[in-house]
């Protein structure tokens, strides 16, 4: 094929550049013709000035009274002229150098970002322009979409032909968002520093500039000294620019500036940010006034919150969820004080469950077959190099499945996991909601996965429930002002995930920990079922149980899973549940049990983590789930101090081992009637009421 000559190329490229240059003269008059429509549709500059940024929303408890109001919180509108000339200069400075010389879009500032764009991969630096975002703020969502940017982009076009540019900035410091609900400079000073705007000084000006980026991020009331470090960045800049002297910057000084004191909120504000982040799943309104009808019941909720902070060790934290027969949460604290930390333990952190993941293996093991009465040997183990042993370093023989999972004996866990399968007892728990990963190694019977409290308690709920599936919800419904419905919650209870009778199984063993067990001190004058859970060096303490319809799940420890002495899940975390439970089901009718389990006069110790042993600290194994040698004490990770073990008094003695006859005796499941307790030493007189 012949070459092309250079009289042919040279044609090519002018026809190309003809088209290229027509496309251009196309696109512009597009542009225009989109700016010119959007310029005639824009409100006026006093329409702009009076209309609402955001939702307002009024949260009721479950028996109408209102939680709380949320939504934004204006101050004073503040003409240019009365606006600081330091804040109009910081914002200016931070957000848009060029503010004063671009048409709207900023060319260099899209090129910048488009650079960073190919350099990284990704766009780490934004380049809106104070009109643009004024645009999105008023005009439409933050949706990450070319669609938007491209609105965006004409609505600032357009705004920019209408209003001059002092105007613009004006509305922009009146309106934008500046985080804590505050918008604009006047509700964002008010808020953060007790007083007007109008006399804001550098260092404040600097702080409240910085929040436009990431007003989460940055705010003053949540992180002081992000927001402090942030000023600085906004300091640097203005020096930088020529716009403030040194002398000036450091006589702003950030970190001295004094901040006005955050008002008192209570645990309710855990629940109502887990729940109102869902409305955006269930409705689409987005600007109308709107009431929100939760499930949550005021007087469960402040017994929930005097139970965790009366019961949780010095140090710790403590959560609490309490879910009703149909997934509804009735009650939510994810921390002893919601201003020192708005981190809801119930929700958001994931930790090592210990024996209360023992529900799922015995879960398993009943679904396969095996019964509450069923006889297992509980003796030295080896699986795959992993040798579980019980926290009394003994071995008890042949016992029921039922005094095993009662006395938490972890030999017995490792031989039913390694019976179903690991992947079976994995299967179980996703099954019964537990959304974290789930590891497939031996040693996972123990309870080694990390899960979210409301995870298990949904789990525990699950079980309550006959073995159909809950989802804990806490949107009852939502309505307008004026009264129109947009949502009303349905529970679907029609996913059944497993037999009645395995569920029924599961609180026979359930009701006898709590009865005769590890969770005695969970007992609440009412039928009760339940599990204790402790992590290795007493990291984690749980409880998750149910009565009367009510399921309650209960965990304490460290944010920083330092040890804790003396913290077990039956201590701490099993007396905050019945102090709570009392309260919570004190007006519901009592519900008793398919299996009803009467206590002897004779009893162990109370809140025994395993037969005869201290802590439930069974699971030896490394964040891999490795074995670890465990033989010796100062082999045991991160242990650094143990309780004292508790005191057997004098006048009772504990047997070697476990009298099978009187514990299978004790429950009409078992088949027989109860028996007497087993004998004492002659003479050896009744031990008291505990």
């Amino acid at each position: 094929m012949a070459s092309q000559s250079p009289s042919q190329a040279s044609g090519w490229w002018r026809r190309l550049w003809r088209i290229g240059l027509f496309a251009v003269i196309l696109g512009l008059i597009a542009l225009a013709t989109a700016v010119g429509i959007a310029w005639s549709s824009l409100p006026s500059f006093e329409e702009l000035k009076s209309s609402p940024n955001g939702q307002m929303i009024r949260v009721h408890a479950a028996d109408g009274a209102v939680l709380v109001s949320l939504g934004p919180s204006y101050g004073q509108w503040l003409s240019y002229g009365q606006i600081p000339q330091v804040m109009r200069t910081a914002m200016v400075a931070v957000e848009d150098k060029r503010f004063r010389e671009h048409p709207g879009i900023d060319p260099i500032g899209i090129a910048r970002s488009l650079q960073v764009r190919a350099t990284r991969g990704r766009f780490a630096q934004g380049g809106s322009t104070i009109t643009q975002q004024l645009a999105r703020n008023v005009f439409l969502t933050n949706d990450k979409t070319w669609t938007r940017k491209f609105r965006e982009m004409v609505l600032a076009l357009a705004l920019e032909r209408k209003f001059s540019k002092d105007q613009i900035l004006e509305l922009y410091l009146n309106k934008v968002y500046f985080g804590g609900g505050a918008y604009g400079v006047d509700a964002a000073s008010r808020k953060f520093f007790g007083h007007a705007a109008d006399s804001l000084s550098l260092g404040e000006a600097a702080i409240i500039a910085g929040l436009v980026k990431a007003p989460s991020n940055y705010s003053p009331s949540a992180d002081a000294s992000a927001a402090v470090q942030r000023a600085g960045v906004v300091l640097g800049v203005m020096r930088g620019e020529g716009l403030i002297t040194a002398s000036q910057e450091a006589r702003a000084n950030p970190a001295g500036v004094p901040l006005a004191p955050e008002p008192r909120q209570n645990s309710v504000r855990y629940f109502t940010d887990w729940a109102l982040p869902q409305l955006d799943t269930l409705i689409d309104e987005g600007n109308e006034p709107i009431d929100v009808w939760t499930t949550l019941d005021l007087s469960m909720q402040r017994a929930a919150d005097v139970a965790i902070r009366a019961n949780t060790p010095a140090g710790a934290q403590g959560a609490l969820v309490a879910l009703d027969r149909d997934g509804a949460v009735r009650a939510m604290v994810g921390g002893k004080d919601y201003v020192a930390s708005i981190y809801n333990r119930t929700t958001q952190a994931v930790r090592q469950p210990g024996s209360a993941f023992k529900l799922f293996v015995y879960l398993a093991a009943l679904e396969a077959g095996h019964t509450p009465a069923d006889t297992v040997v509980d003796e030295e183990v080896d699986i795959q190099g992993w040798r579980p042993r019980n926290s009394s370093r003994r071995f008890s023989g042949e016992i029921s499945l039922r005094t095993a999972f009662a006395y938490s004996i972890n030999t017995i866990a490792a031989k039913l996991g390694a019976e179903v399968g690991v992947s079976a007892v994995a299967d179980m728990a996703r099954r019964f909601g537990i959304t974290t990963p789930i590891d497939t190694h031996p040693a996972m019977v123990l309870g080694t996965s990390n899960v979210r409290l409301i995870d298990m308690t949904r789990a525990f709920a699950g079980v309550s429930g006959n073995g159909v599936a809950i989802a804990p919800y806490g949107i009852l419904k939502v309505t307008t002002a004026r009264g129109e419905v947009l949502y009303t919650h349905e529970s679907d209870m029609s996913h059944v995930l497993v037999a009645p009778q395995v569920a029924a199984q599961m609180i026979d063993l359930l009701q006898t920990a709590v009865n005769t067990g590890t969770a005695r001190a969970a007992q609440i004058g009412r039928p009760v079922a339940g599990k204790t859970g402790t992590t290795s060096s007493n990291k984690d303490g749980w409880f998750l149980g149910f009565s009367s319809g009510l399921t309650t799940g209960v965990w304490m420890g460290r944010d920083d899973a330092r040890a804790i002495p003396g913290l077990q899940g039956g201590r701490a975390p099993a007396q905050a549940f019945a102090q709570f439970m009392k309260v919570a089901v004190a007006k519901r009718p009592i519900e008793q049990f398919q299996t009803a389990v009467t206590l002897p006069e004779w009893q162990l110790e109370p809140d025994n983590e395993a037969y005869f042993g201290n802590v439930d600290e069974g699971q030896f194994v490394d964040e891999n789930g490795m074995p670890i040698d465990a033989g010796a004490d100062e082999a045991r990770p991160d242990q650094t101090e143990q309780p004292p073990p508790e005191r057997t008094p004098r006048d009772v003695q504990a047997p070697d081992r476990l009298d099978q006859a009187w514990i299978e005796r004790m429950t009409r499941g078992g088949g027989d009637q109860q028996a007497p307790a087993p004998p004492r030493e002659r003479n050896q007189p009744s031990r008291p009421n505990q």
